[in-house]
């Protein structure tokens, strides 16, 4: 009943905002997440592993005890009953960030900034920073796949802070999870675990990629949950870090912003890319071809698509694209 009512009863998002996001929220990621840090491990496959173990012991032993048409109604009673506790859990736990205030109302953010034209003029500025900053990028030596970048955390809680939110937030150590396989092969660049506060990042995720994955990650674990936001979370972390970062940050908002324009604009704008950045995004795009599954991709960003939108976020996977109207809309940098 508890579930239910969570799910078809949405709480007022000036609540949310008040007393979850800004209130109780920050301690229980920090504490968590400092607890999962503990360990490279990750601990939502040991409870998914442990649960799928418990249920499929204790159906065996109804099977044995009340024959097969006892232990269906049981087993049945007794899903529901997990799912139940899942979805409390994952309330309580992170996703009623989702029914917090956006970002837009909490920033100055003007919609008329959002034009055509100014989606133009933010490729072509891309497409110059990512030329400017690819030399020192890669002259650079790029963090371990698993550390904590110091540098990018504090680009990170900068960008949080200028949102409004929680500066004390824990950053997560980046995981391999057992998943890791259907990651690659769905498309999958990275997933915040909402029970155990982790960041996880799929092990095909190149080096110059990988600064704003895991800042994006690190923004939906200080409680921006909708994919846009996080996406100008990440992207505002990584303006603020080293060169490497910068050259993330960019080359992810070059390839967002390309497209949404015009077939022909966004040629004649990709015409000014240096070999580097051509290079860069060829050894994406090349890493996809090899790994991705597009029937696989589908299925699962299909049902991620219907997952968002039942916890309300109504544009679904569009949303990621969201972050182009945030940059335009908004002074923020």
């Amino acid at each position: 009943m508890l579930a239910a009512l969570a799910l078809l009863v949405p709480l007022p998002s000036s609540f949310v905002e008040r007393a979850y996001s800004s209130a109780l929220f920050p301690h229980v990621q920090r504490w968590t997440t400092a607890a999962s840090n503990t360990t490279a491990i990750v601990w939502l496959d040991v409870l998914v592993v442990v649960v799928l173990a418990g249920v499929l012991a204790l159906a065996s032993a109804d099977v044995m005890r009340h024959g097969w048409r006892g232990a269906v109604l049981r087993s049945a009673v007794r899903l529901v009953t997990i799912a139940a506790v899942a979805y409390v859990a994952f309330l309580a736990m992170w996703g009623l960030n989702y029914q917090r205030e956006p970002v837009r109302d909490r920033v100055p953010f003007d919609a008329a900034r959002v034009t055509p034209d100014a989606a133009a003029r933010l490729a072509r500025d891309s497409v110059v920073r990512v030329n400017g900053l690819y030399r020192e990028a890669h002259a650079a030596a790029w963090p371990a796949a698993d550390a904590i970048d110091p540098t990018l955390v504090e680009g990170w809680r900068h960008a949080v802070g200028m949102l409004g939110g929680h500066a004390a937030f824990q950053p997560a150590r980046p995981k391999r999870s057992l998943l890791d396989l259907y990651f690659r092969r769905a498309g999958v660049a990275g997933m915040t675990d909402p029970y155990f506060l982790e960041t996880i990042v799929a092990s095909d995720i190149l080096p110059f990629e990988r600064p704003h994955v895991v800042a994006h990650e690190w923004a939906h674990l200080a409680g921006f949950a909708d994919e846009g936001e996080a996406n100008f979370v990440g992207w505002l972390a990584c303006l603020r870090g080293s060169d490497a970062h910068r050259y993330s940050g960019w080359l992810f908002l070059y390839s967002e912003v390309m497209s949404g324009l015009p077939r022909a604009e966004a040629q004649v704008i990709a015409a000014g890319l240096d070999e580097g950045p051509r290079a860069d995004l060829r050894a994406i795009r090349d890493r996809q071809k090899r790994e991705l599954s597009p029937r696989l991709s589908r299925a699962g960003w299909q049902v991620y698509d219907q997952y968002l939108k039942a916890n309300r976020v109504d544009a679904g996977t569009a949303s990621y694209a969201e972050v182009v109207q945030l940059i335009l809309g908004t002074d923020i940098r």
